[in-house]
């Protein structure tokens, strides 16, 4: 259907046509003939369907008709990327409009999010935990707010809010004096349950994930060896025309190094992941939309909550290892009824998880055939980068100037997929065949970031024996393993158990003799008297 068949308000109209809207999506369409005539929904809905616009429409037309007494939304999601995305479409959609929207989100300083504020929002869009901490400082009243919209309940869920989910819905006005839209991307017994209590009178809408997400998307799959990956990405891409593309790794520590890589090899890109401040994890998502990179490598963080318009090309550098975050990978292409291309790299570390995501998705994904052609020169082969963000703790380490260094010929090995060599036969996933071969990955980088450093152990350290007091075994024990090390009772007991009688046995040969000697003449006296 048309927008205009809705009979929406000629301002919120206007703003639709400048977003770029004609035709309303399944969606949007069965969202706004349950909302229009006066029902809660709750939307089971994948990425790329127009939810963000179904519930802000919405809002719009409820406000602008009057059909709620407080004209105040409240819009719960799970991350700040989501809530920045939220409120630069409300933005667009409502610029006609006289309301205000506000995202509020941890992270960040309060300062600026106060002052907006103060200055006056009709539409507030935040996370759980900084909107418990402004109603508690008394800059939100939740008494105000008329419509309620949960975004990706499911996931507000997984991530552990739902207690702080509970605290806000006790603070609202009750069900019946408010609207609210629940969008989720499965509607499990949780989610119902929430539905159910917090909801006055409701419609459930599915819309399939089959027939929105995936049927737009051309995907491709090729088997790789990991210590080829990169060369077959970079011939993936000088095929492939594309404007814009976002590269999907699984570990921050991949993230940056393949980032860095493709820098070095001609293409302008930057990375996103969880652990960067605040301030320049937006500056990156706001150069993506403007256009000003070719290419984003990030982690999962990027999956949900990121929209960029005309979105040409994602890959899969790596397989990840949650099936549906396959889908809101590839969903981050194709978006709102457009065609998209989603290509997989699936080498022998992360192929095992390829039969759980197309059981999930109900299809196989092609496999293409990888010649010889397709695999590119790298131009930063030999190189070896640091890291800007550690992947234990994801703190921002020292840093000295330049990124990489060139590798020398003393034998010296840089950790990028290039030095990844094998001691034996190389197996031919170029055919399609992912069961392995007769060959070990080596490490080249010469460090396992996964695994905590070893306790050093102080070599001078005396075992403690049978003479050794409390307070000796407790020291042994905490400079061994640690000052948190408690011991055991049984650890604090005499590491010499042996019974008295053995330790005649142990001692000298001199020492017995000498206390048989000793007894002798008390034997023969009690048998034959004094003499």
């Amino acid at each position: 259907m048309k927008f205009e068949e809705f009979n929406l308000h000629e301002d919120l109209l206007r703003g639709i046509q400048d977003a770029g809207f004609s035709e309303a999506m399944p969606a949007q369409e069965r969202t706004f003939n349950a909302v229009f005539s006066g029902k809660d929904v709750t939307v089971q809905s994948q990425t790329g369907t127009g939810k963000t616009a179904a519930f802000l429409i919405s809002i719009y037309q409820l406000f602008k008709t009057d059909a709620v007494e407080n004209k105040k939304a409240l819009i719960v999601v799970p991350t700040r990327e989501l809530a920045v995305q939220i409120e630069e479409e409300a933005d667009v959609i409502g610029q006609y409009l006289d309301y205000k929207t506000v995202s509020i989100y941890g992270g960040v300083g309060y300062k600026k999010q106060l002052e907006k504020l103060e200055k006056g929002a009709d539409l507030i869009v935040g996370t759980p935990g900084r909107l418990l901490d402004l109603e508690k400082s008394n800059h939100i009243d939740y008494k105000q707010f008329g419509v309620l919209v949960i975004d990706e309940a499911d996931r507000l869920f997984d991530m552990g809010f739902f207690p702080d989910l509970r605290k806000m819905l006790r603070k609202l006005v009750k069900p019946e004096e408010r609207r609210t839209m629940l969008f989720s991307a499965t509607l499990n017994t949780r989610v119902l349950n929430l539905a159910w209590d917090q909801m006055n009178e409701y419609e459930e809408i599915k819309i399939e994930p089959e027939k929105v997400t995936v049927e737009e998307i051309t995907q491709e799959l090729y088997h790789v060896a990991g210590y080829e990956k990169f060369k077959l990405m970079l011939g993936i891409l000088k095929r492939e025309k594309f404007e814009n593309a976002i590269v999907f790794c699984n570990t921050k520590h991949k993230v940056e190094e393949v980032a860095k890589r493709l820098e070095v090899n001609g293409y302008k890109t930057k990375y996103l992941m969880g652990d960067m401040p605040q301030k320049k994890r937006l500056a990156v998502i706001n150069e993506v939309k403007a256009g000003g990179l070719d290419i984003l490598v990030a982690t999962d963080v990027a999956a949900r909550g990121l929209h960029v318009d005309d979105l040409a090309l994602v890959i899969n550098f790596d397989l990840p290892e949650d099936y549906e975050n396959y889908v809101h990978r590839i969903g981050r292409t194709a978006r709102a009824g457009k065609s998209g291309k989603a290509i997989s790299l699936a080498c022998e570390k992360y192929v095992y998880h390829l039969q759980a995501i197309e059981s999930y998705i109900g299809d196989k994904i092609s496999v293409m055939i990888a010649d010889d052609e397709l695999f590119a020169e790298d131009a930063s082969e030999g190189m070896t980068f640091k890291k800007e963000y550690r992947e234990d703790r994801g703190e921002k380490s020292r840093e000295r100037s330049g990124n990489y260094k060139k590798g020398n010929s003393h034998g010296k090995k840089s950790g990028g997929n290039s030095n990844y060599k094998n001691k034996g036969s190389k197996p031919d996933y170029r055919n399609g065949n992912h069961n392995g071969g007769n060959y070990k990955k080596k490490n080249t980088s010469g460090k396992d970031y996964n695994r905590k450093p070893p306790v050093k152990k102080n070599q001078n350290l005396k075992r403690p024996d049978a003479a050794s007091s409390v307070e000796e075994r407790i020291a042994y024990y905490k400079a061994k393993y640690g000052e948190d090390f408690k011991p055991s009772k049984e650890m604090l007991q005499p590491t010499n158990n042996k019974k008295p009688e053995n330790k005649k046995k142990a001692s000298s040969d001199k020492s017995v003799k000498t206390e048989k000697n000793q007894k002798k003449p008390g034997f023969f006296k009690r048998l034959f008297g004094k003499k």
